[in-house]
């Protein structure tokens, strides 16, 4: 068998590898971790207490989840503990050993750590946000939230600038743009409003997990197409643990992903994102995250200019819930739509890599 073509299949391997070993990781922490969450920290997300960001109180919200009162949050944790143990672990091991332990590990500069750094930072600040909103009845306040989002992207446009001397945005079909130091605040929106993006789709049960599930495989096929094969494995490696907290997730959930999943998946999409020179596309693979965030804008804005809603309840999945429709059909839906705007982001991305620039 040919050397490159050995390697080919090798990283196959290693890629279903550890998706498989992330998921059944994941489902054991995730197994200790709900009793965990159950025995001390039972209150949940209380739904009496959930208000809207910008406007109050939310009495069609509160109507529709009433039955959720009590539902533990943080069950997202898992997630990034699966996948940091999952990396740290085989970095170690091929720095210990050589061989076939050097070759798993997929912990490198360019392609996985920035991201692994953000999921574990973003990770944190998720379950402290989590713990206040527990204990002290409200997690941290827009305005806290919205700093650290600015500290930490900032921290990683400064990686992205100087240390990886990145300043280069493609733009589909058009091609690269070399935009210098304005590629720093280009970083900072992309990370924010994929972090509050992603947070207004963990809002009914199997919804956010599913979503996230869509999109990190869409990245995964750009990275391998790339040849990004450590960040492919990395990808995988979320996939997997996305898939074993699907697993206590779907309807009827046992917990609910919190923002210390969402905070930590998010930042970490838009870091992924960024160094494959995807982000334009995110609009499109993330199409559901949009909506969402979109329908928050507007109905805030509605009732600040205006004084009226523009939907009974925000973000939209509340809509339809409102609407009659049941939860679990909201969910399936959302994540057809979303599979479907990561198929076209996808075909974008494949003819766009193909093709000469147009101008």
């Amino acid at each position: 068998m040919p050397t490159e073509q050995f390697f080919t299949v090798f990283n196959v391997v290693r890629i279903f590898l550890v998706g498989t070993l992330a998921f059944f990781i994941n489902l054991v922490i995730t197994h200790f971790w709900t009793g965990v969450l159950y025995k001390h920290f039972r209150p949940g997300k209380s739904i009496e207490r959930e208000k809207d960001t910008f406007w109050g109180e939310t009495p069609v919200f509160n109507q529709l989840h009433k039955k959720k009162e009590g539902t533990p949050t943080m069950g997202g944790l898992p997630i990034w503990v699966t996948v940091s143990i999952l990396t740290i672990s085989f970095w170690l091991l091929s720095n210990a050993f050589d061989h076939v332990w050097s070759s798993l590990n997929f912990l490198s500069r360019g392609q996985t750590l920035l991201p692994l750094g953000f999921l574990i930072l973003a990770g944190l600040m998720g379950m402290a946000d989590d713990i206040l909103g527990i204990f002290k009845r409200g997690g941290f306040s827009l305005r806290k939230r919205l700093l650290f989002y600015l500290a930490l992207s900032l921290i990683g446009a400064w990686w992205f600038y100087f240390k990886l001397e990145r300043d280069v945005i493609n733009v589909p079909f058009l091609g690269d743009f070399s935009v210098g130091w304005w590629y720093i605040p280009y970083f900072v929106f992309v990370i924010i409003a994929t972090a509050f993006s992603m947070n207004e789709t963990d809002g009914l049960d199997g919804l956010s997990g599913g979503v996230f599930l869509t999109i990190f495989g869409a990245l995964a096929v750009v990275a391998f197409d790339q040849g990004r094969i450590d960040m492919v494995v990395f990808l995988t490696a979320i996939m997997g643990a996305l898939v074993g907290f699907l697993w206590f997730n779907i309807y009827p959930a046992r917990f609910f992903m919190g923002d210390t999943g969402v905070m930590s998946l998010g930042f970490t999409l838009g870091v992924v994102a960024l160094l494959t020179n995807t982000a334009l596309l995110l609009p499109l693979i993330a199409v559901v995250p949009l909506i969402e965030s979109l329908s928050v804008i507007l109905q805030t804005a509605s009732k600040k200019l205006r004084g009226k809603k523009i939907f009974p309840s925000t973000p939209i999945h509340h809509t339809f819930e409102a609407m009659g429709w049941p939860e679990s059909q909201i969910t399936m839906r959302f994540w057809m739509i979303n599979a479907i705007g990561a198929i076209i982001g996808l075909i974008i991305f494949l003819v766009d890599s193909k093709l000469p620039p147009l101008f």
